[in-house]
């Protein structure tokens, strides 16, 4: 591998998609971010300053640091003016195989053949995803978690023709982001989502069925299992569409019924009340 960070296209500049951009762009990887919504790609840059401003106000960063991220992420306001430079392509777009296909499909027409193409997706198999490809030897999976630039784990996941050499550069890739990469068989929900999802979407049936309170509910997974958060705070963090998007994906690829969302679930998301971006889910966020 080469020395000098190679250049990153991430595409979607959402919730998952800043995030990523600007760990790259603090690890020194030169950015480029796109979105097909102007105003989420206009929006991504003032959430990228909180995040420096919120490390600053921590300690942990410096106003150096903000110079150097802002230097090194740039917005992209079309897909071909993202592109030119990267090395890696990260795409971080809606939970949604065609869309994602078409996606792919769309960028390996537009950069040379050695292009890595890798996709944050959380629970579609990325073989489907590759078969939009000509060249599926260079798509990955390279699953974040969100806060990107606080949870330190990374699954990295080949598909059943992922070359050696797409292999090696996600690992190094994440490996320079300060993330812990593990390595995951291609099956829908990877080690995170099958397990993590299950764990919220029980959350959510004993809230339902009035076993205790949110809150207690969460107290216990914390206090009584070590877990830093509990299953339905880190569930409105997550965005409890997109719960409710993985539940499904899952319910329908593995056929368990531990996958089928609850009611409780499919009312909150209804009623736009989707977690922590619209100040409501299973707790109010405020500001």
């Amino acid at each position: 591998m080469t020395t000098q960070a190679p250049p990153i296209a991430v595409l979607g500049a959402g919730t998952m998609g800043h995030g990523i951009a600007y760990a790259a762009a603090l690890a020194d990887f030169p950015v480029a971010l796109y979105d097909a919504d102007a105003a989420v790609l206009s929006d991504a840059l003032a959430r990228v300053d909180q995040i420096v401003t919120g490390g600053i106000k921590r300690g942990k960063l410096t106003e150096d640091d903000r110079a150097r991220v802002l230097g090194r992420l740039r917005l992209a306001p079309t897909l071909e003016a993202a592109l030119p430079d990267a090395a890696l392509v990260i795409e971080a777009i809606v939970e949604d195989l065609v869309q994602k296909q078409r996606l792919f499909g769309r960028v390996e027409r537009m950069v040379p053949a050695d292009v890595v193409l890798a996709t944050n997706t959380s629970s579609l198999p990325v073989g489907q995803i590759a078969a939009a490809a000509a060249r599926p030897e260079r798509v990955i999976g390279m699953h974040f978690f969100n806060p990107v630039y606080i949870m330190r784990l990374v699954e990295i996941v080949p598909q059943a023709r992922t070359d050696d050499e797409t292999m090696e550069l996600a690992l190094d890739v994440a490996r320079r982001l300060g993330k812990e990469p593990i390595v995951v068989r291609d099956m829908a929900g990877f080690a995170s989502s099958r397990l993590g999802v299950v764990l919220g979407l029980e959350a959510m049936r004993m809230l339902e069925q009035g076993v205790a309170s949110a809150e207690d509910i969460d107290k216990a997974m914390a206090l009584g299992y070590g877990h830093p958060m509990g299953p339905l705070r880190v569930s409105d963090l997550v965005g409890l569409d997109v719960r409710l998007a993985i539940a499904e994906i899952l319910h329908r690829e593995l056929e368990g019924e531990q996958y089928r969302a609850p009611d409780i679930l499919r009312d909150k998301v209804a009623a736009g009340e989707l977690g922590k971006k619209t100040g409501q889910g299973f707790y109010t966020w405020p500001g």
